[in-house]
């Protein structure tokens, strides 16, 4: 930091201020409650925020860190700049994260502004300013003094901005404005949403990655661009300038003694004679210095580094299609790391926090991370880079099929492979996850081999071939270099195709639950579950069967995951790091059946810590803290974990008599997790959740969805009071007076949609359409599509009245908002043909039948020939 500050020439007093962020009122920061954090958090410290150099592959001396204490306002997305700010946020953290201060979601329809001072560094004739982001999520405007200077969209890629001209002398303020749908837009976000729910996760909006400044020469090296040729031996390098390039050269020496001269943007050859290559058993990095000359003289150098290896699909001695490295079959043995962390979200607390996730996959003898739809920071991939772990890096998913989010989609991925190519743990790219908004396959799997010939590429992970079904398997996986498929709890093996290699792109999923490290322990899930004494017998036992495949054929394996993430408790590791669930030794040795030297991948000594999971009997601790709880024990953490234990253990009265003492003891205002708790512990009137939720129904909406709270509600109201008054001769208006005077309009919906239901459910067709107009005219918005569809069905195939129909068609016409579902658009054309409109229904169900999956097409077609010969399509 006082390099630092030499270089600019700020005064002391100045430069400590503006870094850590004190100038602006940094006495008042602190990260917000979390349910569970990682040793890590309380690392964080306002005035040194992940001080570390961000991009190590571009090393210069002259830089400014601004991470740190900046203000920030939350206004509607159309807002100008604004003149008050609402307090401090910790950069760079998500503002959705504990650790900025705020943990405050960012809705679609709202702009965040980031606003903070910056100080001119004292530059000498034709040096120039650059202003970078690590990233931005989504959509970010910078401005200068209050004059824009540039901006950038896309979630995960690095941007820099030249501020020169729009500096000066002094103090200078920037400002940041950032629009983030997440994943209600056009971008491509991850496992981000607003909801966060399964495998689904807490967005992370705005400034995520460092923010910082460096001085540069008016003709500067922008990047390089190096690509390992191990069978030539040599290094293919380019060096991009910014600038006129008349005059200049640019000179590379690398740490083999190896020097090349050229000029800039040309495509030059670096001997790497007798190259040590890099691999996960030698992860062997060459030192590179690169200089800009202009007539001889350096003006600009950078620090960076490469590794020599080499990733190709062929075949091995029986002739199977394999992964090779360095010209050697390499079994890819790998974890789905999905980069979240409980108190920062997509950022890690620490530079330490993040080299400590590589290192402890590596320390459980997995040789291969498939970074699942997120970007890194440019460290994580140096890290990766030295420690030696092969990386399977995802493309973020496409965020919808519309022409933007393909647009998009296109845009970034071509940033992305920019941005990464010059890491050499890279070997493989992944385009596809699952069929998630997959559209021209074959078009975008060629063009990322053309872009990038010297990686593999895994056109489509997770689109599982159906051996039952006819369609060709070869469709897809095409062009790709593999054949992938997911399997859970797995494993299995990916069907043979001719030049692809098989891989297993996800499997495991067992979940592990771990009291005291759960993210929610209420909600906590598994593709399966086990008890931690079982879990290194089914583990042991589920490798076994994996080596069975490999044998056969497959050439890597994705295990689902090395860290719990949220509510997802499919975790080697807890979400906190704190807890192994299987000792890391034990691993490494079951490891070794498919990576020989998995043995040797211990972590130096005192570099991994964690305690060993859990292996006593269960029950027998459930039934202690029990006898514990009835004898009066009270603390609220020992409530809460309990609650959650023994509604694990199916002992749902105990649970409910635990979770409402717990919940008495909450106290406003109530935190995510709480709401979480109170929903999953309510399911009585009388329980003191009950009044919670009734009273603060837009809490629980904002934490939980839309809607939220009056489905709890209603859904209670009717299990407890109007349920058992139902029998053969229901008295409706008595019900529906008892209801709405506890509960007014509550009550009343819950009332008329019970009553519908219950006359559908007694085929009472004339009663269920007379109960179903005034319901649906009044309540409608908070009737699903499907269930409108299923209504106007129902009056379509049952009633002949024309007021009736007419009512159903209306319902059907609400469906179509939704989008042109093919059976709602189906049951929308059977209505019209029963009122008459013969021409407007065969036009509608035509549509439908062109648009129907082929063996949806019959039902549809034999509707449509009944209306063309005008014949009943109903009952």
């Amino acid at each position: 930091m006082k390099r630092m500050c030499k270089a600019f020439a700020i005064g002391a007093i100045l430069c400590v201020l503006i870094v850590s962020g004190y100038a602006q009122g940094g006495n008042e920061w602190k990260m917000q409650p979390v349910s569970i954090k990682t040793r890590w958090a309380k690392d964080v410290n306002p005035a040194n925020v992940l001080p570390a150099y961000p991009r190590p592959q571009m090393v210069r001396n002259q830089w400014e860190n601004l991470n740190g204490l900046w203000q920030y306002a939350i206004t509607d997305k159309a807002a100008e700049r604004p003149t008050q700010y609402q307090g401090q946020i910790l950069v760079p953290f998500p503002i959705e994260s504990a650790l900025s201060g705020l943990k405050k979601p960012l809705l679609p329809t709202q702009r965040l502004w980031y606003k903070r001072n910056i100080a001119r560094p004292n530059l000498k004739k034709w040096e120039r300013v650059l202003l970078h982001f690590g990233a931005v999520d989504w959509q970010a405007t910078v401005y200068v003094n209050g004059k824009e200077v540039g901006g950038h969209t896309g979630g995960y890629q690095e941007f820099a901005i030249d501020i020169t001209d729009a500096l000066k002398a002094g103090n200078n303020e920037l400002v940041v404005g950032v629009l983030d749908p997440t994943d209600q837009g056009p971008n491509p976000h991850g496992k981000q949403v607003l909801q966060p729910k399964n495998i689904l996760y807490t967005a992370s909006s705005g400034i995520w990655q460092t923010v910082w400044m460096e001085t540069v020469p008016a003709t500067y090296i922008d990047n390089l661009y190096m690509t390992p040729d191990v069978d030539n031996q040599e290094l293919s390098l380019k060096v991009n300038v910014d600038g006129n390039s008349k005059d200049y050269q640019v000179e590379a020496v690398a740490s083999n003694g190896s020097i090349i001269k050229g000029k800039p943007g040309q495509d030059l050859k670096l001997p790497v004679n007798n190259a040590r290559l890099w691999s996960p058993d030698d992860p062997y990095l060459y030192h590179l210095n690169v200089r800009l000359l202009h007539k001889g003289k350096m003006v600009d150098s950078v620090g960076s580094y490469f590794g020599m290896r080499k990733i190709e699909v062929k075949k091995d001695e029986q002739g199977v299609e394999r992964l090779f490295l360095n010209n050697k079959y390499t079994y890819h043995l790998g974890v789905l790391d999905q980069g979240f962390w409980p108190e920062g979200l997509y950022t890690a607390p620490t530079d330490s926090a993040l080299q400590f996730d590589i290192m402890a996959i590596r320390n459980m003898g997995f040789n291969t991370i498939r970074k699942h739809i997120k970007i890194e920071p440019a460290r994580w991939y140096y890290h990766a880079d030295r420690m030696g772990v092969l990386v399977w890096q995802d493309m973020v998913t496409c965020a919808n099929g519309n022409a933007d989010a393909h647009a998009e989609f296109e845009k970034e991925n071509k940033e992305n492979i920019a941005q990464l190519h010059n890491y050499p743990s890279i070997v493989i790219w992944v385009l596809f996850n699952e069929g998630w908004a997959r559209y021209d396959q074959q078009r975008l799997t060629e063009w990322l081999k053309r872009a990038d010939p010297g990686r593999v590429v895994d056109g489509h992970t997770g689109e599982n071939y159906d051996r039952k079904s006819p369609d060709d398997p070869g469709k897809k996986w095409i062009s790709s270099d593999l054949t992938d498929i997911h399997d859970y709890p797995g494993p299995g093996i990916a069907p043979y195709l001719i030049g692809k290699a098989r891989v297993l792109g996800e499997w495991g999923g067992v979940r592990v639950p771990t009291p005291n490290h759960q993210w929610n322990g209420a909600e906590g899930w598994g593709y399966i579950q086990v008890q931690g004494a079982e879990f290194m017998k089914k583990y042991q036992f589920m490798m076994k069967h994996l080596k069975i495949f490999e044998e056969e054929g497959l050439s890597g394996s994705i295990y689902t995951e090395p860290f719990d993430v949220e509510t997802e408790e499919n975790g080697l590791m807890t979400y906190d790091r704190e807890i192994i669930k299987i000792p890391a030794e034990k691993l490494r040795e079951i490891h070794t059946m498919l990576v020989p030297n998995a043995s040797q991948y211990a972590a130096a000594p005192g570099q991994f810590k964690a305690q060993i999971g859990d292996t006593i009997d269960h029950e027998r601790e459930y039934a202690i803290n029990l006898e514990a709880y009835n004898k009066g024990n009270r603390d609220a953490n020992f409530l809460r974990n309990l609650a959650e234990t023994a509604s694990k253990m199916k002992d749902f009265t105990n649970a409910g008599k635990i979770g409402n003492d717990y919940i008495r003891q909450l106290k406003e205002p109530y935190q995510k997790d709480d709401i979480a708790f109170i929903d999953a512990f309510t399911t009585h009137i009388t329980d003191p959740g009950f009044a919670i939720i009734k009273k603060h129904p837009e809490k629980i909406d904002a934490v939980l969805g839309a809607k939220s709270a009056l489905d709890k509600l209603q859904g209670i109201i009717y299990i407890d009071e109007i349920k058992p008054q139902m029998d053969a001769n229901t008295d409706w208006e008595k019900i529906e007076k008892t209801i709405v005077s506890k509960y007014g309009a509550t009550g009343e919906e819950i009332v008329w949609k019970a009553r519908t239901i219950n006359y559908l459910d007694k085929k009472d067709y004339e009663k269920f359409a007379n109960s179903a107009i005034p319901y649906i005219d009044k309540y409608g918005d908070h009737v699903m599509f499907f269930e409108l569809n299923n209504f106007a069905w129902e009056v379509f195939q049952h009633l002949e009245d024309t007021n009736a129909l007419k009512a159903a068609l209306s319902w059907s016409k609400r469906t179509l908002q939704e989008g042109e579902a093919i059976t709602f658009m189906d049951t929308y054309a059977n209505l019209l043909y029963k009122l008459g409109k013969k021409d407007e229904a065969i036009s509608v169900e035509e549509k439908a039948v062109n648009m129907a999956a082929k063996g949806d097409k019959p039902s549809f077609q034999a509707n449509l020939d009944k209306m063309r010969k005008g014949e009943s399509t109903w009952e």
